[in-house]
């Protein structure tokens, strides 16, 4: 099957906001105020990410102000005075050439709103947000019928037999299949087309 996934590269913002380790903590914050956005990352030498600082990080200082409770790692994050002493390191990362798939998972597990796009050598590239990674379901329905077809059924042992109908990004397929065994490869094969909501069934079977 072709290649057709969308990859961090296709939606990633470009335009980076970042920082050194010894930028001030108030530097930070009014970084993160003027560009609204939710972490910066932290960079050395000629841009290599080595940590981000976000705004959980930031609150430490706030929320253990007048308290001698936490752990160790969050009274030192409330006396910290810059972003390398506030970053959170090793920065979780992804590559320019990952899916966008592969970038949602990582959000997911690493339980991160935002991730710095690197290359091999770790030199920043670009960020990538949960808002980047649903720009795929903006995908118009006529884009993805035309996919489906050509870049998903064509290859698939049902020749011209269905049809494709895609609303609001859900895929409805009709017409007529040799087997029933069939459906759940297409289903499953359809469904991986960037930008599908759902994916209905209206076959019969010969």
């Amino acid at each position: 099957m072709p290649e057709t996934l969308y990859k961090v590269s296709d939606v990633m913002t470009h335009t980076v906001v970042a920082v050194g380790s010894e930028a001030p903590f108030k530097d930070v914050v009014e970084l993160l105020d003027q560009w609204k956005v939710s972490a910066v990352p932290v960079l050395a030498g000629e841009g290599r990410v080595v940590g981000v600082v976000s705004e959980a990080d930031l609150l430490a200082k706030e929320e253990f102000r007048d308290t001698d409770e936490g752990g160790l790692a969050e009274r030192v994050k409330a006396s910290a005075l810059t972003a390398g002493e506030l970053m959170s390191a090793p920065a979780v990362t992804v590559h320019a050439d990952a899916t966008v798939a592969e970038a949602a998972r990582i959000m997911a597990r690493r339980h991160v709103k935002r991730l710095p796009v690197v290359d091999g050598v770790g030199l920043l590239q670009g960020v990538v947000s949960r808002s980047d990674l649903l720009k795929v379901f903006l995908r118009s329905d006529e884009d993805i019928a035309e996919e489906v077809r050509h870049g998903v059924l064509s290859l698939l042992p049902v020749g011209d037999a269905l049809t494709v109908s895609v609303t609001d990004g859900a895929v409805t397929l009709g017409g007529s299949l040799p087997e029933r065994g069939l459906e759940p490869v297409i289903a499953r094969a359809v469904r991986s087309v960037e930008g599908v909501v759902d994916v209905r069934l209206e076959l019969t079977h010969r």
